[in-house]
């Protein structure tokens, strides 16, 4: 029965949300509650159990232990949104950019990498939005005054954040909230397959830029190009985007290296796992604030500025605190496992993070990542015969990863579409294999690595 009523408790939470009947955060808390509810009261009444009844002070119990295990995690999330929003707003990836700009010249396959990379280091806050809006608007003139392919451009840039996934990135939090393990434990070992998936996106970058350069006719490197139709006009460089009047005072160009600096420190201090993620980007914030903003006033705008992300995040995962507080201290989630386990045939069991590799980027097209990594991941996780980690680690090559990008359930997929000028059906048929391809590729350097068997 504990079962039965755990699997409509998920069941609901995820017809909620996916149909949007409720929002996330109150699919989190309100449904659990009730599963709770009828698992621990009105059933034993009906059952005439009515003396086992627990303390009406049991749910509430169990909700604040799942938060309680998530606070220090949702606090490295908020604190890392504002300090690489801070660090973004002092101009860091202003001189970088111009850089990677003149180093790309008028080579579609430096255009093309160039535009990865840029990608991949304006994902390093987690923001799919943002390094979109930071990517494309940069790269666009380019792929314009070339005539190169613009799905190209959504799809290497969706492709390089897809492969970019961090300790602060959300679904690596939100896997790491809903097993209780920590993120360094789920992402260090992940690091060789992620260095996989980047060089997958490098070559990917090189491959489609040949044949670009061959469907135009161009040849040439970065200095120029000489051409066979009107759009293969020479062209030296491009300059980035302009800056508005808020932007350029909110810029530090004469801190790029300190800030470069104290954002090399974090991520190697990270890496490390010698100091709490919490603490470190707490510290870092302090740091970057004070070292750009030297005024209270000014601090507090900055705050202001990226508080609405943070704090969106931060209240998500308070909620799957509940949840998963609840399901795992009423015996629901255990009980679930126990049942799915018994239908997994012995000599299945061990394959089941590998499935869940292949298959992990393309349920992003089904799955947000809350219903995922809060309803289904921890069922999977829990059925037994490997460690319940290797699911998550599974889960993390492709779920909202490299899926997010393509998914229409995420607002950055609309708006990478928006920005490169793609209709949604073109990026979707065009990156879609390529985004798998990289998911695929990652789970083989998973596999070699030790990470989970094959």
């Amino acid at each position: 029965m504990l079962a039965l009523i755990g699997i409509l408790t998920i069941a609901t939470l995820l017809f909620c949300i996916m149909s949007k009947r409720l929002s996330p955060i109150v699919s989190l808390i309100i449904i659990p509650i009730l599963g709770a509810i009828v698992a621990l009261y009105i059933v034993p009444v009906f059952q005439g159990s009515v003396e086992a009844l627990p303390a009406y002070s049991t749910i509430p119990k169990m909700a604040v232990k799942g938060i309680s295990k998530l606070a220090p995690m949702a606090a490295m999330f908020v604190f890392a949104i504002i300090f690489f929003g801070v660090v973004s707003d002092a101009g860091m990836f202003d001189p970088i950019i111009a850089k990677i700009l003149k180093v790309v010249g008028t080579s579609p396959k430096k255009i093309i990498i160039g535009t990865g990379v840029l990608a991949l280091i304006a994902h390093l806050d987690g923001n799919g939005a943002v390094t979109f809006l930071i990517t494309v608007p940069a790269m666009i003139p380019l792929y314009d005054k070339l005539g190169i392919d613009k799905r190209i451009l959504a799809g290497i840039t969706a492709l390089s954040a897809g492969v970019n996934f961090l300790p602060w990135t959300g679904p690596m939090i939100r896997a790491a909230s809903a097993l209780d393990v920590s993120t360094h434990d789920l992402f260090t070992p992940l690091i060789p397959a992620q260095i996989t998936g980047l060089a997958f996106m490098v070559f990917m970058g090189w491959y489609w830029g040949r044949k670009e350069e061959k469907r135009l006719g161009l040849v040439g490197g970065a200095g120029g190009v000489v051409g066979t139709d009107e759009k293969s006009e020479v062209v030296t460089h491009f300059k980035p985007k302009a800056l508005t009047e808020e932007e350029l005072k909110l810029r530090r160009p004469h801190l790029f290296w300190p800030n470069l600096i104290l954002v090399i420190i974090v991520i190697s201090l990270m890496v490390s796992t010698k100091i709490a993620p919490t603490i470190i980007f707490m510290v870092a914030c302090c740091i970057a604030l004070t070292l750009n903003y030297r005024k209270p006033a000014e601090q507090s705008a900055r705050i202001n500025a990226h508080a609405k992300g943070a704090l969106m995040m931060a209240t998500i995962l308070f909620a799957a605190g509940v949840f998963t507080g609840i399901m795992s201290e009423s015996g629901m989630l255990k009980a679930m496992a126990v049942s799915t386990g018994e239908f997994v045939p012995d000599g299945l069991a061990s394959h089941i993070p590998f499935i869940v590799s292949l298959i992990a980027m393309p349920l992003s097209l089904i799955f947000d990542p809350d219903s995922y990594y809060f309803g289904i991941m921890p069922v999977v996780a829990n059925i037994g015969g490997f460690p319940p980690i290797q699911v998550a680690q599974a889960s993390l090559l492709g779920q909202m990863t490299t899926g997010f990008p393509v998914s229409p359930l995420t607002p950055a997929t609309f708006l990478l579409c928006s920005l490169s000028g793609v209709d949604l059906a073109d990026h979707q048929k065009f990156s879609i294999p390529v985004l798998w391809a990289a998911s695929i590729v990652m789970a083989i350097g998973a596999i070699l690595t030790g990470v989970f068997p094959l």
